[in-house]
């Protein structure tokens, strides 16, 4: 129990204090994370938005798989990022293998899923309330799907954090793809996976309640935003 007591008392010395350490592996986690889910609502957004709002063969297929990657299993993206920049892969010329970009690549492919699928129902749900009056407005295909995607942009924020809350969860892919490298490449999930084992267990444990802190922040976010978008829209 007085080994317990003093990793807790550590750990909130070292958040109080700010540690230099603590501080860069935080602030790395957060570039990495916010650049991925960046990429991917760049780029699962629109997804979403003209597969909710396409009709093309194939459709349905597609949604099940959008829906089906969300599920993607991190050490799998990882093992495939590995291999397209290793040396011998076909990216393996930009020397990206072991770096910060590497496991923003990694993560931009587990969130873009998420965030395309939520997109793709939400603007979905909004289709099918308003596409006559969008059709009668002469607004169709894109055009309709980037309407829709502005008018239910508080729900797409949930969205957009539910991705990122995966991406500071995520350890698979990152730790494959980053090596886990002190000062390059260590982030919150993969420094308390070393730190445990290394028995460090104050580092560990204040790098857990940070990411605690986060998620439920995010969460809290979330839910914030969508309250205030019910009290706007009804």
């Amino acid at each position: 129990m007085s080994t317990l007591s003093q990793a807790v008392g550590g750990a909130i010395d070292l958040i109080a204090t700010g540690d230099p350490t603590l501080g860069g592996i935080v602030a790395l986690s957060l570039t990495v994370s916010l650049s991925a889910v960046l990429l991917a609502a760049l780029l699962g957004l629109p997804l979403g938005a003209a597969i909710a709002v396409g009709r093309f063969p194939g459709r349905r297929a597609l949604i099940v798989l959008l829906n089906a990657l969300m599920g993607l299993p991190p050490v799998v993206v990882g093992l495939l990022v590995y291999l397209l920049l290793s040396r011998a892969g076909p990216l393996g010329e930009l020397g990206l293998l072991f770096t910060p970009p590497a496991m923003v690549v990694a993560q931009t492919l587990l969130v873009l899923p998420i965030i395309a699928a939520l997109c793709r129902q939400s603007v979905e749900d909004a289709w099918v309330e308003y596409e006559e009056q969008l059709r009668s407005l002469g607004a169709d295909g894109l055009r309709a799907a980037l309407t829709l995607v502005w008018d239910i942009r508080y729900s797409l924020v949930t969205a957009v954090l539910a991705g990122l809350g995966r991406a500071l969860a995520e350890v698979g892919a990152v730790i494959i793809v980053g090596g886990n490298i002190d000062g390059v490449t260590r982030v919150m999930t993969t420094a308390i996976a070393l730190e445990t084992s290394k028995g460090d267990l104050p580092l560990a444990l204040s790098l857990g309640f940070i990411l605690i802190a986060l998620v439920i922040a995010l969460n809290a976010a979330a839910h914030l935003i969508k309250e205030a978008a019910q009290r706007r829209y009804g």
